[in-house]
C-alpha cells in the first residue's frame, strides 16, 4: 500500500506572556507540533521577551495573579507530573531544530542585549519576520 506523504506545516507561535504556565503552553505545543514534523518558528515579544533571558527563565512565576497558596498548588502539581524546567524545553526546542526568536523593540525597551538570551535564541529581523514568518506560515497561534 502506497502511504501519502502529509505535506509539512509551517506553524508559527507568538509568546507574548512571562507567566510560567503561558509560556510552558507555548513550548508544549511548539514541541509537539515539531515532533509531528511541523517546522516551527516561535517569536518571543512584549513580555515574552523575559521567557528568553538567561537570567529570568528559570524565575518566571505560574500565576502570579493569584494568591500564593493557589500558585503552591499548580507548582506542586506540575512537579507531581515531572514536567521539564522552561529552560530544558527551550533547549530542546533549539536541539531538535525549532526557530527561536527575539523582538528586537522589547529587547530595547527592556534593556535587554542579544548577550542576555538563552542558547538559541537570535533577534528577528522586524523587515522579513512578517512576510516570511507569519504570512508564510499554515497555523500562527499567539500565547
Amino acid at each position: 500500500m502506497n502511504k501519502e506523504k502529509k505535506p509539512r506545516k509551517f506553524v508559527s507561535i507568538m509568546c507574548f506572556h512571562d507567566e510560567m504556565c503561558q509560556v510552558f503552553n507555548a513550548l508544549m505545543t511548539a514541541q509537539s507540533l515539531l515532533r509531528a514534523g511541523s517546522k516551527v518558528t516561535i517569536f518571543f515579544g512584549s513580555r515574552g521577551i523575559n521567557a528568553v533571558h538567561k537570567d529570568k527563565i528559570d524565575k518566571l512565576v505560574c500565576l502570579p495573579d493569584q494568591p500564593q497558596e493557589v500558585q503552591d498548588a499548580v507548582n506542586k502539581k506540575m512537579e507531581e507530573m515531572d514536567l521539564p524546567e522552561i529552560s530544558l524545553m527551550m533547549e530542546t526546542l533549539y536541539y531538535e531544530g525549532a526557530t527561536l526568536l527575539a523582538c528586537p523593540l522589547n529587547l530595547n525597551v527592556f534593556a535587554m542585549s542579544e548577550k542576555d538570551l538563552v542558547l538559541g535564541v537570535t533577534v528577528a529581523d522586524p523587515a522579513t519576520y512578517y512576510k516570511e514568518v507569519m504570512m508564510a506560515a499554515d497555523m500562527n497561534l499567539a500565547f
